[in-house]
């Protein structure tokens, strides 16, 4: 055999065993997409599961909604929100303190997201206790929406006015009592809200879900009460936000629809 015959020799097993590493090569790469394919395949069926077994289950974005730590908060189911009323009653005069000073009273909001609690002090705020139970017996607050959510700075939920505009009075007024003098605002506590006018106090008020400092230059915020159950879900609301940001209608819309009033010495 010639040297050039060798030569021939040897390029065909080398080509040999060229085509048959890149036939192996072309296989393992086969197999390796294989294999991620499958992978890919059985992920998005767990996804899929993880997605969509709690909503087949039952559950809601209001069963989830997020606290401030950004963990959910179950247990808040909220029914459709009424409208808000377009013509509230008027009255012409504020009720007479003496109607409950020295009493304590004990005030339920039924909302369409539960019942809010609170217990009022007609010792430290007669006046104010007296506007509220009045209005309360009235029908007043049958139905009004909770119109303002605040979650950065002040941490409140403000209610009260029927319209849910955020300008709707009673038909009167009346002036501060029972302000800290501080300018600390308890969580749980409740207060009344006003324009600048510190003589503006009305049926307006708001709930403190998170401890809050308010500015006492203008006068302050006569407190009248405190929540005493039902503040873990009003919690659970500001969790979830206001739909303008820091300071707007909160986006689970909660509505007062009705609001009874009794003596706590009369309670069993």
């Amino acid at each position: 055999m010639t040297r050039e015959q060798e030569r021939a020799r040897a390029r065909r097993r080398h080509d040999r065993v060229q085509a048959k590493a890149a036939e192996q090569a072309q296989r393992r790469a086969k197999q390796q997409r294989t294999v991620l394919l499958v992978s890919l395949a059985t992920l998005a069926l767990v996804l899929a599961a993880v997605l969509v077994l709690p909503r087949l289950a039952g559950s809601s974005d209001e069963d989830n909604v997020p606290d401030a730590a950004g963990a959910p908060t179950s247990g808040l189911h909220c029914s459709p929100a009424p409208a808000a009323q377009t013509k509230p009653k008027q009255f012409p005069a504020a009720p007479d303190p003496a109607t409950v000073k020295g009493k304590t009273l004990v005030a339920t909001l039924t909302t369409n997201c539960g019942d809010i609690v609170i217990e009022l002090d007609g010792t430290k705020a007669p006046q104010t206790v007296a506007s509220f139970a009045f209005l309360a017996k009235q029908g007043y607050f049958d139905p009004s929406p909770c119109h303002r959510l605040t979650t950065q700075a002040i941490f409140v939920l403000q209610c009260g006015d029927p319209t849910g505009v955020g300008t709707g009075t009673p038909g009167y007024g009346f002036g501060l009592e029972n302000v800290p003098a501080n300018g600390q605002y308890p969580k749980g506590t409740v207060a009344m809200a006003r324009t600048n006018d510190p003589k503006s106090n009305g049926s307006q008020f708001f709930i403190v879900y998170d401890h809050t400092a308010l500015p006492t230059s203008g006068g302050g915020y006569s407190i009248f009460g405190t929540v005493t159950r039902g503040l873990d879900m009003v919690g659970s609301i500001a969790a979830a936000g206001s739909s303008a940001g820091a300071d707007g209608p909160p986006k689970t819309p909660i509505s007062i629809l009705k609001v009874s009033v009794t003596d706590k010495k009369a309670q069993p």
